[in-house]
């Protein structure tokens, strides 16, 4: 399996597409991720942590201690009012970026 390195801004706007359907805690959102991805993605915990909590200080998601569904102490994130502006700006900016790129690549050259 080819390893992927996230573009600047990529791994943030992928946490609040998981998060804009409810809160999950770090694991589930690295899987979450994975599986949306048809296993292509995969979010280490050495970007995913760091990435976590740069988010929350700019106020994009919150953090609350919550208990996992194998019964251990979890922090779980939420997407705020913020973070829902940010997504919706950032994914409009990246379907964009993404539609100019294929048409290049589709071209003649």
């Amino acid at each position: 399996m080819t390893k992927h390195v996230f573009p600047q801004g990529a791994l943030e706007m992928l946490i609040m597409k998981v998060l804009s359907s409810g809160s999950h805690h770090g694991w589930g959102i690295a899987q979450k991720i994975h599986l949306l991805s048809s296993e292509a993605l995969k979010v280490e915990e050495g970007s995913l942590y760091p990435t976590l909590s740069r988010m929350q200080q700019r106020g994009w998601i919150k953090g609350k201690l919550g208990v996992s569904e194998n019964n251990r102490q979890a922090k779980f994130y939420k997407l705020t009012a913020l973070g829902r502006m940010h997504l919706k700006k950032e994914q409009e900016r990246w379907e964009s970026m993404a539609a100019a790129i294929a048409e290049v690549l589709q071209s003649q050259g």
